[in-house]
């Protein structure tokens, strides 16, 4: 686990006491950088080693791996999911405010060489405000039956823009065709549509 980098924190929303303590200490919380309210529109690919997921998230930003004690205090059957940040691609300004947070696993163990193509093909396209490496480790009560095995090739890209949700899934998912084009088997894991910005 790394020790120097935060990530996100996933954890359903249910509208059940256990969410809503969670929801309500990380608002208070200085290990949590950005609180969301989102919801999740997972691909048929990933769907099958996550028969437990949720459709609707609170998603933090966190600068301190501790948030893992809070998700197993407050753990139930709907899976959550924690993506500690492995390497930094990008970061810059972008018009707009983050609406969307992309989430991707590489087919193959990620080489400096296939980094440093998809940070080229990434940054051309201007609504990406950041671009990171993940680690993933899913929580849940009820274990899925298949263990996910590319939870070491996580790519996560956040990208900012002031038109629809629906809009931001088509350009994230021109994004995903053009780095396969470069020969980078890049597919979509979740995508994560803010509604409602928390902290």
């Amino acid at each position: 686990m790394p020790e120097n980098f935060g990530g996100y924190a996933c954890v359903p929303y249910t509208h059940d006491h256990r969410s809503i303590e969670l929801n309500d200490s990380w608002r208070e919380s200085k290990k949590v950088q950005n609180l969301y309210f989102v919801t999740a529109t997972f691909s048929q690919e990933a769907k099958p080693f996550f028969p437990s997921h949720a459709n609707q998230y609170i998603l933090a930003k966190f600068t301190n791996n501790d948030v893992i004690k809070d998700i197993e205090k407050h753990q139930q059957n709907k899976t959550s999911f924690v993506f500690y940040t492995d390497s930094e691609i990008f970061e810059r300004n972008t018009n707009g405010t983050i609406n969307f947070v992309s989430v991707y696993y590489l087919e193959y163990p990620k080489s400096d060489e296939d980094i440093s193509d998809l940070a080229m093909v990434v940054s051309k396209n201007d609504r990406v405000h950041m671009a990171t490496t993940n680690n993933m480790l899913s929580i849940s009560s009820e274990p899925s039956k298949f263990a996910f095995p590319y939870g070491n090739n996580i790519v996560i890209l956040e990208v900012s823009g002031q038109k629809g949700h629906q809009s931001v899934n088509k350009y994230c998912e021109q994004t995903r065709r053009n780095v396969c084009r470069k020969g980078i088997t890049m597919n979509t894991l979740v995508g994560l549509s803010i509604l409602e910005k928390l902290k």
